[in-house]
């Protein structure tokens, strides 16, 4: 269990055991994709480092729509390969990889036309049904339903009867996506990884001149403590995202053979009081998903709360902190409310967040037509690149990547990821029911307990343990009563949390869940990091300042009326790594 646990005391070990070794294969970006290459290479056996210059998940990897998906909308473009490929995926991570971090999840499609849009959309969730099953006999999915409009409107009460004729009940799979990336990470670290966060690639380690001369390591501003070191590796993977085209410039001469494009994906939070999806307990709330003039909108359960989005627009401003702009805003809840009986008014937004996705580019004007699939690229000796793709098919991209790194390492054995649990997973079935008696056990509300296991499966433990050698972390956070002290305690201890911001946005989400968007819980949760950080009481007031401008600013960019005015708001607070 020691071996996963992400403290301050393993990133100093880490550090220093990377500036001492020559890795098999050192990654370079701490989202989904760069922790499940660093994961597939670690569990065969490499000796293995992980860079990430903000936190884990910081980028694109906590800003999707918690979505574990085949793509109903690319069967549209023939895409079956992609699709048939991401189901796979999704019941694998259902029943094996993370079973306590994805659920499965009912989503109607609405039908607004006559009979020939039952027998389309019909045929095409189908097919969906069988690219699934046929991959997975067990897949836990339920098979598609066709709803008459009496039944729709029961199904989903706040649909407006006028707006639907029937609709079509089909099941896919929800995700917490920064605690699963998280997971990843930490299993990564348990199979002997050398996990780093807060630690930017600034340059990469040439043997020799031209443009053919082999990448050997690269260059590293370790933003904690703002010093400078190397790493060296036989292998470099670059696993940056819509940063890949900066690694592909630190080549200098050299052109990478792919190009990645921003497009921005903007989603709202909303209480589930705005919006009448029925009286179904958690699991059973049905999401929607719409057709829209430029793509879909999903409509989804999330907790006590409904995430509608997205967006798909492109983006060429700041990459680390895309912003939503209230023109954004608009369009969500002009296309939400066209459908609801009752509409959803903009002062009932709880929450916004932005993510870009890492397109790959192609002769398309508009992102939304742009490829989901995913490429592997080898522009130097001893640097590969993986961009593209989806959330959902992380763990395929990852294989790939490493099977291109490790092409001229004599034994690698073949990746083994498709059947190794994360960290949480093992003991699933034994733990899933046990919140009575853990409640019972620790003195904590049962729907604490609760909560808890489906943030940390089978280590749950590690959070109790914290409040029984403590029975004052077991108080629920000020402002944010749906978490308790000791996950603050055990986000520093366990989970790697370096900043303010990476538990209030990350290991919670208390940022985006609370009208307040955090602020209320910024001073106690800080007083509560300071212990294991070794934080004085003025660092502890800067890393509250600085999440309070961090939270204005948003809020300013959100009144903004487009994309440039409202990146300027947001850049008027800069990100607190900066500060060292």
């Amino acid at each position: 269990m020691s071996r996963t646990q992400l403290s301050p005391d393993r990133r100093r070990a880490d550090r220093a055991r990377l500036v001492d070794e020559v890795v098999d294969v050192l990654v370079i970006g701490g989202g989904v994709t760069g922790a499940g290459v660093a994961l597939d290479a670690a569990s065969r056996g490499l000796s293995v480092g992980l860079l990430e210059a903000r936190d884990w998940a910081a980028g694109t990897s906590s800003r999707s729509s918690k979505l574990i998906h085949g793509g109903l909308r690319y069967l549209e473009q023939l895409a079956f390969p992609l699709v048939r490929e991401a189901l796979h995926e999704r019941a694998r991570l259902v029943q094996t990889i993370a079973p306590h971090l994805v659920r499965p999840l009912p989503f109607l499609l609405p039908l607004t036309a006559p009979a020939w849009q039952r027998a389309y959309y019909g045929a095409g969730v189908a097919l969906y049904d069988v690219l699934g099953a046929a991959l997975d006999a067990d897949r836990g999915m339920p098979a598609h339903r066709h709803l008459s409009r009496r039944a729709t409107v029961a199904a989903f009460p706040g649909l407006r009867e006028d707006a639907v004729v029937g609709a079509i009940r089909y099941w896919d799979a929800q995700v917490d996506d920064a605690r699963h990336t998280l997971a990843v990470v930490r299993t990564a670290a348990g199979y002997g990884a050398r996990v780093l966060s807060s630690a930017r690639v600034t340059g990469l380690l040439r043997d020799g001149d031209g443009a053919r001369a082999p990448v050997v390591g690269v260059r590293v501003a370790d933003l904690a403590d703002g010093s400078a070191f190397s790493v060296r590796a036989r292998s470099v993977v670059a696993a940056t995202g819509v940063w890949s085209d900066d690694v592909g410039a630190m080549l200098g001469d050299t052109a990478p053979s792919l190009r990645v494009r921003a497009s921005k994906g903007v989603h709202l939070v909303l209480p589930r009081s705005s919006i009448d999806g029925g009286d179904l307990p958690e699991g059973q709330r049905n999401g929607l998903i719409l057709r829209t003039p430029t793509s879909v909108l999903f409509v989804i359960p999330w907790g006590e709360q409904w995430i509608v989005g997205t967006t798909d627009t492109p983006w060429k401003l700041d990459r680390a902190h895309p912003a939503a702009s209230s023109a954004d805003i608009g369009y969500l809840l002009d296309q939400l409310n066209r459908v609801l009986a009752r509409p959803v008014p903009a002062e009932a937004v709880v929450g916004v967040y932005a993510g870009l996705r890492p397109l790959l580019a192609g002769e398309a004007d508009q992102t939304s037509r742009l490829s989901r699939e995913h490429a592997v690229v080898t522009p130097a000796p001893g640097l590969v690149l993986v961009a593209g793709g989806k959330y959902t098919t992380y763990r395929v991209m990852a294989a790939d990547a490493v099977d291109a790194a490790t092409a001229g390492l004599p034994g690698v054995p073949p990746s083994r990821t498709a059947h190794l649990p994360l960290v949480g997973a093992h003991r699933w079935d034994t733990v899933r029911g046990s919140a009575p008696q853990m409640a019972a056990a620790s003195g904590l509300p049962e729907a604490a307990v609760d909560r808890l296991l489906h943030r940390h499966g089978d280590r749950v433990g590690e959070v109790l343990d914290l409040v029984r050698a403590d029975p004052a972390l077991g108080r629920p956070l000020p402002g944010a009563p749906a978490h308790l002290a000791a996950e603050v305690v055990h986000a520093v201890t366990v989970e790697g949390a370096l900043h303010l911001d990476d538990v209030l946005t990350r290991r919670t989400r208390i940022s985006i869940a609370t009208p307040h968007r955090g602020t209320e819980s910024a001073t106690a949760v800080a007083e509560l990091m300071a212990g294991p950080l070794g934080w004085d009481a003025e660092r502890t007031a800067r890393e509250v300042a600085h999440y309070t401008a961090r939270v204005e600013a948003e809020r300013e960019s959100q009144r903004m009326p487009d994309d440039r005015t409202a990146d300027a708001a947001r850049l008027g607070a800069p990100d607190v790594r900066t500060a060292v």
